[in-house]
């Protein structure tokens, strides 16, 4: 029964890497209809929207009442507006970048912040393991093949991806740290919002919405919105209750992978032999630090201390 449970949590994990990998596409194709920010406004609305039905029924199940419903909305508002101004910036980055580069490289390099989040961890005097160092080196190698031009510079789309994957870093430490506080889908839903009224405020500043063509990128927004947001965060709920952690990590930056693949069937995207190794060498430095640590034993024989690996 464990192995069935743990087979479903894997199929439900991959499922929203999948998700989340041609979320990519969806977010260059709706940019050919409308605004950066006025994509991100409309699709994190949708977002939020599909979330309230899943926090209605947790609700029920939790037998909350009205006034404790109340009060974790109250706590999770104090949070949830600093992790969502975060995830403003973070998002607003990566839907920029996506103007000037290819899906699948935007979704390697935003995958960096699974590298840069333990270097950050140090500021918080958190250990940093040789797995986290052998990954960022190789992260870095992959980076340079993939994004360096011949001139030695970094194209302004990966720029704004590389930027956005330590504002991605730093929303993670903040959710690891916030939702130990507060409700974690109450958390996730005023951020969202947050996220959401800050991107139509610099819509409305800088950018013409018009209802035509948000209408032209229904399809993109419906998908960014709804299926990235909404299906696949209950995904990623539902399938680590019984998935390691190490394992889920794993599962879900294969949506990296997923983009790449995405950005080839859809957008006619290629990448080229430099780029794919750079890939290569990007994806095992993202998988690298999820895996357990080689550890090195004292063994003792014949009265004499030897070690082993």
């Amino acid at each position: 029964m464990r192995q069935q449970a743990q087979l479903k949590s894997s199929l439900l994990l991959l499922l929203a890497a999948f998700i989340w990998g041609f979320a990519f596409v969806a977010q260059r194709q709706g940019m050919e209809h409308t605004g950066p920010f006025t994509f991100n406004a409309v699709r994190f609305i949708l977002g939020a929207v599909s979330l309230l039905p899943l926090i209605w029924i947790m609700d029920r199940r939790s037998g909350q009442t009205k006034e404790q419903v109340r009060t974790s909305y109250r706590s999770a508002s104090r949070y949830g507006l600093c992790t969502g101004l975060v995830l403003f910036i973070g998002a607003s980055l990566q839907q920029v970048g996506l103007m000037y580069t290819t899906a699948g490289k935007a979704a390697f390099v935003t995958g960096l912040y699974i590298v840069i989040v333990p270097f950050f961890g140090l500021f918080l005097k958190q250990r940093l393991g040789v797995n986290s160092a052998i990954g960022a080196v190789l992260a870095v190698i992959g980076l340079y093949l993939l994004c360096m031009t011949d001139d030695l510079t970094l194209g302004k789309g990966d720029l704004y991806e590389l930027v956005g994957a330590f504002f991605w870093s730093v929303h993670i430490l903040l959710i690891d740290r916030f939702s130990r506080k507060t409700d974690g889908l109450k958390l996730s839903l005023v951020q969202i919002v947050t996220c959401s009224a800050l991107s139509f405020i610099v819509a409305f500043a800088t950018e013409k919405v018009e209802l035509s063509g948000l209408s032209d990128a229904i399809i993109p927004l419906l998908y960014g919105g709804i299926c990235s947001v909404g299906i696949a965060y209950t995904l990623q709920i539902v399938g680590q209750k019984n998935a390691h952690p190490t394992q889920a990590a794993i599962i879900l930056s294969l949506e990296t992978v997923f983009a790449a693949i995405g950005g080839y069937l859809l957008l006619d995207e290629v990448l080229g032999v430099r780029a794919g190794i750079g890939c290569l060498f990007m994806l095992v430095g993202m998988i690298v630090p999820q895996l357990p640590p080689v550890k090195r034993r004292v063994v003792i024989s014949s009265g004499k201390k030897k070690k082993s690996a």
